[in-house]
């Protein structure tokens, strides 16, 4: 297994002009990269439109909002079929709120059909509506899983940022979920100078105390900062790339094993990952194919949240 990157300089096709800062950081160092190796998951943006209006929220998302449009069932029915050709072993869902998106239910009654589903979710009113809409996902061919956001274990903690009540509904709408008989996950946050076993100790309580498993996974997040913001994050260079990551670890980080469709403008177009829609230069074009054979600049502040801290939306 090699443990230098083939190149400094980025092949590939380029679906879009880049800037210099795509190859280089501003101290004229080369660029950390990643290249694809595989398309295990495909994500699915169903809009920044969402019932609440989180001021950390990475996405900007809030009621009415645009910046990223809703999709419906022929945006993505494509997607799914070449995405199948390509051996996709997932099929992942976020927003937003994706139970806004009027399609939704029959957008994931497809894809469930071709391969397991994970579906990302507030679990507040929008899911709590449709909630009878969801049952024949329990017999589709491949299972249907839900992370629901609950940011704290305490609920004033969590409603600080979400809004008043938010977390009575968030954990009705888990334990609805989980009853129906559905895999459940939650994400939550990190907090700064947080105790990890208090913070474990503390889940583990809330879910007992709800009729949940235990050990109920849960995914934790950092903050990953407003679309369009610069935080003074540490540039990633090639060296850092090859220097503390080896092949096996380049091949962790979801740029190399996914992809995102966004709906921009009334098009649809595949980003690098869940985490970068807001910076042009990572729009990779149309084609599922061609994307893959992009090659990713480590250029966007939320990298350096991958290359630290192992930050990943993924639960491949």
């Amino acid at each position: 297994m090699t443990e230098q990157f083939k190149s400094n300089s980025f092949a590939g096709p380029q679906q879009n002009p880049k800037s210099e800062g795509w190859y280089k950081t501003p101290l004229g160092d080369e660029r950390g990269y990643i290249d694809a190796y595989t398309l295990k998951e495909l994500w699915f943006h169903t809009g920044t439109a969402c019932n609440l209006a989180c001021d950390f929220c990475l996405e900007g998302s809030k009621p009415g909002d645009t910046r990223l449009g809703l999709v419906k069932l022929h945006d993505v029915e494509p997607y799914i079929k070449e995405a199948l050709t390509l051996g996709v072993e997932q099929f992942s869902f976020t927003g937003g709120e994706p139970f806004l998106a009027k399609d939704f239910v029959k957008i994931i009654t497809l894809a469930s059909a071709h391969r397991p589903c994970l579906v990302l979710t507030n679990a507040t009113e929008p899911l709590q509506r449709r909630i009878k809409k969801l049952m024949p996902l329990l017999k589709s061919k491949h299972a249907v899983s839900f992370r629901v956001s609950l940011d704290h274990y305490d609920e004033l903690a969590h409603d600080l940022g979400r809004g008043e009540g938010n977390f009575a509904k968030a954990l009705v709408g888990l334990k609805m979920l989980y009853n129906m008989g559905f895999n459940v996950s939650v994400a939550r946050h990190i907090l700064p100078n947080e105790d990890d076993d208090v913070t474990g100790k503390a889940f583990k309580e809330l879910f007992k105390e709800n009729g949940l498993p235990e050990d109920l996974h849960m995914v934790a997040f950092p903050d990953f900062a407003l679309p369009g913001s610069l935080p003074d994050v540490p540039y990633i260079t090639t060296n850092c790339m090859t220097e503390f990551q080896n092949q096996q670890n380049r091949e962790q980080f979801m740029c190399a094993f996914s992809k995102m469709i966004v709906k921009k403008g009334g098009k649809i177009k595949i980003y690098a990952c869940t985490l970068v829609d807001d910076d042009d230069e990572y729009d990779l074009g149309s084609s599922l194919q061609a994307s893959m054979n992009e090659r990713i600049s480590m250029k966007h502040h939320r990298c350096y949240s991958c290359f630290a801290y192992g930050s990943s939306c993924s639960e491949l």
